[in-house]
């Protein structure tokens, strides 16, 4: 099988594996585990902030964003096509408490002048804005990298009214290979970050929470509330730290077979992407044109040895990743392409 449906498939490497093996044990809910301390050391590093905090997933490590800067009631303020309002299940309301208020955006950059306009005080008829929120990668735009002077202005409008920014930065290290620069360059915009080490950067599991030693210090109270609170799980952390180690300067590699796919999907038919409009790993299909949604086009392409999923009624949604080479693009392609002509 040809698995194109996440970054999340990836497997861990043999040294992420060896690594594993020799990890300590320590128990991190209750005294600290030396692996995980040295994995969370070396995120808040990387994305240059002062600490970090392990947790399980990159929904947990949102989730924990919002309940450690805002108090229950405020309103959230994100672009409408962001992940944490379209795919983790409500969350933000049914757990943090809070309001949102999705903004237009353009390849999940958000308005500027809508922020300006939108973002408001508390007082004693409106709880106000609590947070503003930015996604670098964005998933629902196919994998966009928000412009780090866009990044800027909303911090700046964030600040200027006293509101915190918190970046779900899931695909953190696809954003900064794509705009040529460090990590902390991208995150610099933030108050908060997070990054899971199990996408594209092939650790089995985990995300890292980073921000100010007193954020991060409340959050770990919030991680414990949501159950994100693990034990020994020094090998876990193990991993994480071979894929921040060796695992980051491949990931160009994920965005040139990216776009080798949407190259031969634009050759199959031109309605179905513009590969210049692939910046990262992610490559959302326009299957339309074709006149089969895409529930059954990923039915079809599984009898055909491609696994991939839909995004939206008429969408397919394909992620790159290191066990993704030019051979297993263009097997997917003759796939589709077959399917396309109807042979």
């Amino acid at each position: 099988m040809i698995d194109l449906r996440s970054d999340t498939v990836t497997k861990p490497t043999e040294a992420m594996l060896d690594a594993m093996a020799s990890a300590s044990f320590g128990d991190d809910s209750r005294d600290g585990d030396a692996t995980v301390q040295k994995l969370e050391a070396l995120a808040a590093a990387k994305t240059g902030k002062e600490a970090g905090a392990f947790m399980p997933s990159g929904t947990m490590t949102n989730l924990v964003a919002m309940l450690t800067h805002a108090q229950r009631g405020g309103e959230v303020l994100l672009e409408e096509g962001s992940h944490t309002l379209n795919a983790e299940l409500g969350g933000i309301t049914a757990v943090a408490g809070l309001f949102y208020r999705p903004l237009p955006g353009k390849r999940g950059a958000m308005d500027l002048d809508a922020l300006s306009e939108t973002v408001r005080p508390t007082h004693r008829n409106q709880m106000g804005t609590a947070l503003v929120w930015m996604e670098n990668t964005h998933n629902r735009a196919g994998g966009a990298v928000l412009p780090l002077a866009h990044m800027k202005e909303v911090r700046r409008i964030a600040r200027e009214n006293g509101v915190p920014v918190h970046i779900d930065g899931a695909r953190l290290f696809n954003a900064a290979a794509a705009l040529g620069v460090e990590a902390q360059e991208v995150a610099q915009h933030g108050d908060s970050v997070c990054f899971c080490v199990s996408k594209g950067l092939s650790a089995p599991v985990g995300s890292i929470l980073c921000g100010s030693r007193t954020f991060i210090e409340k959050a770990r109270a919030y991680r414990r509330m949501v159950g994100g609170n693990m034990r020994q799980s020094g090998p876990l952390a193990a991993a994480g730290i071979v894929a921040l180690d060796n695992m980051v300067g491949r990931l160009p590699e994920d965005h040139r077979t990216a776009k080798r796919l949407a190259q031969g999907l634009h050759k199959i038919d031109a309605s179905i992407v513009d590969p210049a409009a692939v910046e990262t790993n992610l490559v959302r299909a326009a299957m339309r044109a074709s006149k089969r949604k895409a529930a059954e086009w990923s039915a079809q392409l599984k009898e055909r040895g491609v696994l991939v999923s839909p995004c939206a009624a008429w969408d397919l949604r394909f992620v790159t990743h290191r066990h993704i080479g030019d051979a297993e693009v263009d097997r997917a392609l003759a796939a589709i392409g077959e399917l396309w002509t109807g042979q």
